[in-house]
């Protein structure tokens, strides 16, 4: 699936001869309410030629390897799915004009991990300013970073996410459409510039799919202002973390692995430790923090 517009989505069809077709299809009625999202793996019937005026219908969404998903707002039951497939989230922020916003990178992590994304960081702009702040902001978590200006080459980008399949998210503003434009020229997202009020304007209006040159796929989503995460738990997090979710196996039912939870196990097997397991568990408390809503700007 490469594109969902107004009820109708863009599949891509493997050819018996070889190459692809581009076939529009709609969403059968046997799948109920099973939303069909950028990324899906479909089966088709009807016309699959993809010539122009015709239809084809998903009967089956394979299932998912992993899940980009979110919701309104944080007392929103319903989750949703963005993305589907995707092996890396390319969070890309801008490290001034506007400045990070901290708890939606956070969140973008909480997201990555819960879904079992594998979560890469694009730093913008870092003509204007020097990423260090944000990089040692999460060197506990062990998040690849990439420095970016719009001069810069792109290589250093391209070695982390050449031949795999990607999903960019950012908020508007931060040059993430510039970026995808830059990595696939014909894909003409369009662009806007910072508002006098340091908020972006919001210009790409869906999540469409796009091939890199040199091979592998970027999905592109729109600009946005939230991520909601009523979806996830504190031990979805930890479980990101083979060595936290080991020792949190011995912490009591209901623990939060916070720093208010006093029987914590974390707090044991960080004390045991070198001094960087301590750090460590403090970058992932403030993932925890964006879990349970500890202030406002999460």
């Amino acid at each position: 699936m490469t594109a969902v517009d107004r009820g109708r989505m863009t599949v891509r069809v493997e050819e018996r001869g070889g190459g692809t077709a581009e076939v529009t299809a709609m969403r059968a009625r046997e799948l109920g309410r099973h939303g069909v999202v950028v990324g899906d793996r479909v089966r088709l019937v009807g016309d699959t030629t993809g010539r122009p005026d015709t239809l084809a219908r998903i009967v089956v969404i394979e299932e998912r390897t992993t899940s980009l998903r979110r919701t309104a707002d944080d007392t929103d039951p319903t989750e949703r799915v963005v993305v589907a497939n995707a092996e890396l989230l390319v969070v890309v922020t801008s490290v001034t004009d506007p400045d990070p916003a901290l708890g939606f990178l956070d969140r973008c992590l909480v997201a990555a991990y819960a879904g079992g994304l594998e979560p890469l960081f694009c730093l913008t702009k870092t003509d204007l300013a020097s990423p260090q702040p944000l990089l040692d902001r999460y060197a506990g978590l062990g998040v690849d970073a990439v420095p970016m200006s719009r001069e810069a080459p792109l290589d250093p980008l391209l070695d982390r996410i050449g031949g795999r399949t990607s999903v960019f998210v950012g908020q508007s503003g931060v040059g993430k459409s510039t970026l995808v434009n830059r990595l696939v020229p014909a894909a003409d997202r369009a662009t806007g510039d910072v508002s006098k009020v340091g908020k972006g304007r919001h210009t790409s209006s869906s999540a469409v799919l796009f091939d890199l040159p040199g091979g592998g796929t970027v999905i592109d989503t729109p600009g946005i202002r939230s991520f909601g995460l009523a979806h996830v738990t504190a031990d979805d997090v930890v479980a990101a973390f083979d060595d936290l979710a080991q020792a949190a196996v011995d912490c009591p039912p209901g623990c939060g692995h916070s720093t208010d939870d006093p029987d914590c196990a974390l707090d044991t097997w960080a004390a045991a430790g070198p001094p960087g397991r301590a750090e460590r568990l403090a970058s992932v408390r403030r993932l925890l923090d964006a879990v349970g809503q500890l202030g406002p700007g999460y």
